[in-house]
């Protein structure tokens, strides 16, 4: 197929406010995503104007869309990406409204690059937009607003559900977020590792320092400030204890307004609309995979799906882990950063950052849209040194969805991509069975304390391995505290026998075993 169809990145645009600063204009989601695409549209230095002429708009899914029960208070568009294509002066033929995932923005760079390639599109809008914090600001305040919008045209709904991530067992006992999840790979990885919670705290505090000081240069973050590491490990009352092990500055910071967007066309059409060559980036490789629910998984603290999606990425782009100058590594907890380098063989020490805009515990998590402003961070730091190679590596679910995207300003033909291969491998690794209704003694595989708003201990989880080989899931019985207080100061909790009973509703008891 001719070069002239090689898919290019010829735009990008970010957007952020923030109640009380200069300018604050209090804008809904739409109007975040619209600006953010104005900007991508500018971005490309077009000789003629570009909007008429996008024919795809495909956006991420807002947090508010992602789930009924997180509606809006105040009202949303029925047909998000029309509602930005009207804003910018395009008229797609198709629209497209991805699903829920972080994962998504790197998918959809993915899919949309191989429609352009086939011939399928001429130019293609890719834009996302949250103002959860507006939100938040206007119930606080007893504000109004109205960003309800009702517009004509077709859309690709692809809407799954967030509440999907969390399954019935988890929730049954009392797992109704995302940080306890996760807390319990992080605590497999540090038994793996055979550090104390002391000493583990102090390396979440080391690996999140360096994202802080990139953040702290970013007009785009919320959260400006070159935090120490052992200001974002220390436990206080401004950083209070989420879910064990991690206090708040070491999670994802989703109280955010932010937008980005990303232009997508052929070299073709980039030439006769008369783009400048040192404004495309191109995508070398790219790969996605999928693992199986976490407690069925071999490796709690593993991520093979990444691993292998972000080998298969550069295997297709002709490089190596060694040859990559910028990383933006999905970072809404630490094990989502060191699951990913640890298993690319990426040391602790390696002076190459691993974000390109400063992570989302302090640039912010702007829902399934993180890694729009990813890769429109990397465009921008390519361009500036041209040549040189990105790795953007988006993350979905508890470490479930991982899409990997490979960049540079370096023109390489396209090569379409098939995952297929990598999924089959991530399919093959063993899992293990997992008791619905444990009777009897097990021995803690990870563990988590859930913390309520007050700092206080309030919910002990468990994984603990049975006799047989299988996992169990338990919680703390209602009032209980011995047990909590029990988990949450004892030196380490890996490793102890505990004795686990079916209890009400079908939530695991457990306690330890004299």
């Amino acid at each position: 197929m001719s070069a002239d169809r090689t898919p290019v990145i010829v735009g990008v645009g970010q957007f952020m406010e923030a109640p009380g600063t200069p300018g604050y204009a209090a804008l809904g989601p739409v109007a975040i995503a619209a600006a953010a695409a104005r900007a991508a549209i500018a971005d490309a230095g077009a000789a003629r104007p570009l909007a008429p002429a996008i024919d795809v708009v495909a956006t991420t899914r807002t947090f508010h869309d992602s789930v009924a029960i997180l509606a809006s208070p105040f009202g949303a568009s029925n047909n998000f990406p029309r509602s930005i294509a009207k804003r910018v002066g395009a008229a797609p033929r198709r629209a497209i409204w991805e699903d829920v995932g972080g994962n998504t923005p790197q998918d959809l760079v993915n899919e949309m690059s191989e429609l352009l390639y086939a011939g399928g599109a001429q130019v293609v809008l890719l834009a996302g937009g949250e103002a959860m914090s507006t939100a938040r600001h206007l119930q606080a305040t007893g504000g109004r607003a109205d960003w309800s919008e009702r517009i004509d045209g077709d859309v690709e709904d692809r809407r799954g559900d967030l509440a999907a991530i969390l399954s019935e067992a988890e929730i049954r006992h009392r797992i109704f977020s995302i940080p306890p999840l996760y807390a319990l790979a992080e605590h497999a990885r540090r038994g793996r590792l055979g550090l104390s919670r002391a000493a583990y705290a102090v390396t979440m505090g080391e690996l999140f320092a360096p994202f802080a000081a990139v953040a702290a240069r970013n007009p785009y973050a919320v959260v400006r400030r070159a935090y120490s590491a052992a200001e974002l490990a220390a436990v206080t009352e401004r950083n209070r204890m989420i879910a064990d092990p991690y206090p708040r500055r070491l999670v994802a910071r989703d109280q955010v307004n932010q937008g980005a967007a990303l232009l997508l066309t052929t070299v073709a059409t980039a030439r006769a609309f008369g783009i400048p060559e040192k404004r495309w980036v191109f995508l070398h490789g790219y790969a996605r995979a999928a693992e199986r629910p976490l407690l069925e998984r071999g490796d709690l603290a593993g991520y093979a799906a990444a691993a292998d999606a972000g080998r298969a990425a550069l295997a297709a782009a002709g490089s190596s882990v060694a040859a990559v100058d910028f990383f933006d590594l999905y970072s809404c907890f630490p094990i989502a950063v060191t699951s990913v380098r640890d298993a690319l063989g990426i040391a602790a020490d390696d002076p190459r950052p691993l974000t390109v805009t400063g992570g989302l515990p302090f640039f912010g998590g702007p829902g399934n849209n993180y890694s729009m402003h990813a890769i429109a961070s990397m465009v921008e730091k390519l361009r500036a040194q041209p040549g040189t190679l990105g790795f953007v590596g988006a993350n979905g679910g508890i470490l479930s969805k991982y899409s990997v995207g490979v960049y540079s300003t370096r023109a390489r033909p396209f090569a379409v991509g098939d995952s297929s291969s990598v999924q089959a491998g991530v399919d093959a690794r063993p899992g293990v069975a997992l008791t619905a209704q444990p009777r009897g003694r097990a021995v803690i595989e990870t563990f988590t304390v859930i913390h309520g708003k007050d700092g206080r201990p309030a919910i002990g989880i468990v994984v603990g391995r049975l006799a047989d080989g299988s996992r169990c899931l338990a919680a703390t019985g209602k009032g209980d505290a011995a047990t909590i207080a029990g988990l949450a100061a004892a030196a380490e909790p890996l490793g102890a026998t505990i004795e686990v009973t079916p209890g009400g509703a079908g939530a695991n008891r457990f306690t330890f075993a004299p």
